[in-house]
């Protein structure tokens, strides 16, 4: 596991992982999340604190699945494109949560936007209504990685790139499907965006050569891994997936010296004109 830089990250709880069951009742997912420092996202295998108040015995998985819950409420009330009342919220959603509805409204807003790719905004000043803007922006000027331009899956993808970049450029699968239960997304579970996540991320992804996926030999039980496919190395690069990664967290890409050195080399050699094809004959 990468550790958490020192100059910016902040001291914090290490996440308890999330089991299949989650938390009872409605068989609905909960919603991934990779909010800036807070709510369980790491590629280093730590995280930033969450930037909550302090609020009683409030444990820290309580937190992160209220705002999964927030998350989940909001994706599915967008879906009737009716604007959604902060009177609904705090009625079906908070609850006794009402003293850091701000926080948990801004960590669920941070979630929509780099998972999903909505943006969460209020209509007009001072309405207290909401609607999601699906924007799919990039992380910088230059277009990033897009599978289907416009789908939410993009985050998803991208949150994969990140984990084999930052894991040495491979990783099991196990590791992968460990990080992602920690954001609601399970292997064998239909999700509310991403509806079949195993069957997006092993074949859809795969068959788009974003992904490649191998059996890793010798392994009992079997596992399989995942590296970067063709298409990505051709659609992106070590230094945009690692600006994701850093902007996720709030922090700079230097923050990870070997990652960034990496991603520099790579940059600089793409820079080097290519010499292809036969010689010219004299």
């Amino acid at each position: 596991m990468l550790q958490k830089p020192k100059s910016r990250g902040r001291a914090g709880s290490q996440p308890e992982r999330e089991q299949d069951g989650g938390r009872g009742g409605g068989g609905a997912e909960e919603a991934p999340s990779t909010s800036r420092g807070a709510a369980g996202v790491g590629w280093q295998g730590s995280r930033r604190a969450e930037a909550s108040p302090k609020a009683g015995p409030r444990s820290q998985k309580q937190l992160e699945l209220k705002v999964a819950e927030l998350v989940q409420f909001l994706l599915i009330k967008d879906q009737k494109k009716i604007p959604i009342k902060r009177a609904d919220i705090l009625k079906h959603v908070v609850g006794d949560y009402k003293d850091i509805f701000p926080d948990l409204l801004k960590l669920a807003a941070q979630r929509l936007e780099y998972v999903f790719g909505y943006r969460l905004v209020e209509l007009e000043p001072k309405s207290n209504t909401y609607i999601l803007i699906n924007t799919l922006e990039p992380v910088e000027e230059d277009a990033e990685v897009r599978g289907d331009q416009g789908t939410p899956t993009t985050g998803l993808l991208m949150i994969v790139l990140g984990l084999i970049f930052m894991k040495g450029n491979s990783i099991k699968e196990t590791e992968v499907w460990d990080f992602l239960r920690r954001l609601g997304v399970h292997p064998t579970k239909k999700h509310l965006i991403f509806g079949d996540p195993k069957k997006l991320i092993t074949e859809d992804f795969v068959r788009q050569r974003y992904l490649e996926y191998r059996r890793i030999p010798h392994t009992d039980p079997v596992d399989y891994e995942f590296q970067w496919g063709p298409r990505t190395n051709l659609e992106t690069s070590k230094m945009k997936v690692l600006k994701f990664v850093a902007k996720v967290h709030n922090q700079d890409p230097k923050d990870w010296p070997a990652q960034y050195c990496e991603a520099l080399a790579e940059e600089e050699a793409r820079a080097i004109p290519q010499t292809g094809g036969p010689a010219p004959s004299s």
